[in-house]
């Protein structure tokens, strides 16, 4: 199973290239995506022929996470003779949000087939998707994908909790862990992680590698990695758009 990040900026940046979380799985013609933030659009068309996806996993509703499903619609809608059709599984309410923004009833039903999200196991194409609550919003999720039961990818979402995550994470999996306020500490009230608080989670879990990822503006990249390699001594990066890695089965 190959990972392409083509995205991985947090709600904003001043860096020049971020853009919103997005996260490409890949396994021969297979392609599951994980979030579509602000900007990703156009990663994702360069990287696969995006009405192909087996499906669209949308952790949660804040637009640095989906925005960019705004685009793939349009794409969807008019790049093609006769419109094409994309699951997406996502939280409760992002017809909603869709449909808003445009003043349009119907607005993302015209593309997307939309599935709620629950916790929980089930199968997107070769995919095996397995989600889990964490605090953040009212409805969060982090998930966890692998294929025909091994080694597989835990990505955390936006998580205000580490031990939400736990349950997720076999040994030898690669951990991909938004890490939004850097070296630490996460204000009590922000619900997001830190350097130090993925390094203890990976302490307890001991997966393969741990991938970070969503660092806010203005925090050290090089402090943030080495907070939470004070916590444990495997392999850790700080990924950006572009990188890509295959997680072995």
């Amino acid at each position: 199973m190959r990972l392409t990040v083509l995205g991985a900026g947090p709600a904003y940046t001043d860096r020049p290239g971020a853009t919103g979380a997005a996260y490409l799985l890949q396994d021969g013609d297979d392609a599951l995506l994980l979030d579509l933030g602000q900007g990703s659009f156009p990663a994702l068309a360069a990287a696969i022929e995006p009405s192909g996806l087996a499906g669209i996993a949308v952790s949660h509703l804040h637009p640095d996470h989906f925005i960019d499903l705004v685009p793939l619609r349009h794409y969807l809608r008019y790049e093609f003779e006769r419109p094409r059709r994309v699951v997406v599984h996502a939280p409760k309410g992002i017809d909603e949000r869709l449909d808003a923004l445009h003043a349009e009833p119907g607005f993302a039903a015209t593309t997307f087939d939309l599935r709620p999200l629950v916790p929980g196991v089930r199968r997107i194409g070769p995919f095996t998707l397995e989600t889990r609550l964490v605090t953040h919003t009212d409805e969060s999720y982090a998930f966890r994908v692998s294929l025909k039961g091994g080694t597989g990818l835990v990505y955390t979402g936006d998580c205000g909790r580490a031990d939400d995550v736990q349950p997720l994470i076999r040994e030898g999996d690669v951990l991909l862990a938004e890490v939004s306020f850097g070296p630490g500490p996460a204000p009590a009230d922000a619900l997001h992680l830190d350097g130090r608080a993925v390094g203890q989670l990976a302490a307890r879990t001991r997966p393969g590698r741990v991938l970070l990822t969503h660092l806010l503006m203005g925090f050290d990249r090089a402090a943030t990695v080495a907070a939470a390699e004070g916590q444990w001594s495997g392999p850790i990066e700080l990924v950006d758009p572009g990188h890509q890695t295959t997680i072995e089965a």
